[in-house]
């Protein structure tokens, strides 16, 4: 089946300050668009007691990483079949939408229902990473999209800060209904800035689809770069989905600001992606993405010790914002080698390509957080790190099998 080429009806290029700004704007919508992907990750408390979810409030995360990885599976594929302005418009209006559902929500099994349909229409940030690219020309357009994808990972970073200090001052639904409402002005900013992106002829919604399966077949790569990151995504999201009840109980006691400074431990993962793509551009992407699984191994370790008895507060507190740490960046580690490799494949489906193995692994990040309600409730702090350990270890040993393949 051969896909039709994409026709922009824009203008020349925009000068460069114009590009500029476009770009900012770019970058600040897919921050706030991803926001309420992990946000619920710091808002565990209040969320069991306002909607009665008990342990099993950790399915919110769950339920919005699955919607998001149907996104991108299901919706993102679209973009090479509807004119893309038009597409990226309806979906952050939809989005909007669904956020104002999850703040007026007075149902548990409603509020969930928002939260996996907020998931779904957050993949519109896959739709805008390209649309920004296509506002530069070749030469510019890998730091084009560099920026803006800082934005996804700034959004990821401030995400679960945000959620803690806006979720502790006014409440849950204050997060929600600030987000919905802080996206419909970036919305009506950026939507007039989109390149008027149009597919040339309409390929049947079935054989995209389609498609996107056979590059899942004959692509080894892409099936093992998904896999690692699944994995390691699945760790991330039993620890994150967990540590937040951790820092407020005994013996920690930490209050929503200090759970909000503690997320930003992870915050060294924005200058690492760089410096691990850098390594694979040496040709070193099987010994950086070893060290990467090492390091979300060792770091696993000190998050299990963090809390043995007798260990003063203080410590406790330091070796799991340093747990936080390495796990952040080696997970961020092990994506952007992943991404470096799956992008070297095929470039005729890059797009394609990178929606599958975004969407492939954000099902590893719902199956963590899935986990993480249950494993807790039954084995505590030791059943959560004993998880995420074996979801580590199942990365690093995959690719110790497979690292002759480089990749």
């Amino acid at each position: 089946m051969d896909f039709p080429a994409l026709r922009c009806n824009t203008n020349a290029p925009a000068e460069l300050p114009a590009r500029a700004v476009a770009t900012f704007w770019f970058a600040a919508m897919v921050a706030v668009a991803v926001l309420p992907l992990y946000a619920s990750q710091t808002l565990i408390g209040p969320l069991a007691t306002g909607l009665h979810l008990g342990a099993w409030t950790t399915l919110v995360t769950a339920l919005t990483l699955f919607g998001y990885a149907v996104g991108l599976v299901g919706l993102v594929p679209l973009v090479d079949r509807w004119p893309n302005r038009a597409l990226i418009a309806a979906t952050l209006i939809a989005q909007i939408v669904c956020l104002a559902g999850a703040a007026a929500a007075s149902a548990a099994a409603v509020f969930l229902a928002a939260s996996f349909a907020v998931g779904v229409t957050a993949s519109v940030v896959q739709m805008l990473v390209p649309a920004a690219a296509s506002l530069a020309p070749a030469a510019s357009r890998g730091k084009v999209v560099g920026n803006v994808m800082s934005g996804l990972m700034l959004g990821i970073l401030l995400s679960r800060p945000i959620a803690s200090v806006v979720g502790g001052a006014f409440g849950w639904r204050a997060f929600y209904a600030g987000d919905a409402l802080l996206l419909a002005g970036v919305t009506l900013v950026v939507v007039p800035r989109l390149p008027d992106v149009r597919p040339v002829g309409t390929p049947p919604y079935r054989d995209l689809l389609t498609s996107m399966g056979r590059l899942v077949a004959q692509e080894p790569v892409l099936r093992r770069r998904a896999l690692y990151q699944g994995l390691l995504m699945a760790g991330f999201n039993t620890f994150w989905s967990s540590v937040a009840i951790v820092l407020t109980r005994a013996p920690l006691h930490l209050g929503s600001t200090a759970v909000a400074l503690f997320a930003l431990a992870g915050g060294g993962s924005v200058f690492i992606a760089p410096l691990a793509g850098r390594a694979g551009d040496k040709g070193w992407t099987a010994r950086a993405t070893t060290l990467a699984h090492f390091i979300v191994l060792g770091a696993a370790l000190v998050a299990a010790f963090s809390l043995v008895p007798g260990m003063p507060r203080m410590a406790s507190i330091g070796l799991l914002a340093a747990a936080a740490f390495f796990i952040d960046g080696g997970v961020i580690a092990d994506q952007a080698l992943g991404r470096r490799a799956i992008n070297l494949l095929s470039p005729e489906s890059r797009g394609r390509v990178n929606g599958l193995y975004t969407g492939l692994f954000f099902l590893g990040s719902a199956v963590g957080a899935t986990i993480a309600g249950p494993a807790f409730a039954h084995w505590g702090w030791p059943g959560v790190c004993t998880a995420t350990l074996a979801f580590f270890a199942a990365a690093a040993v995959l690719h110790a099998r497979e690292n002759s393949h480089g990749a």
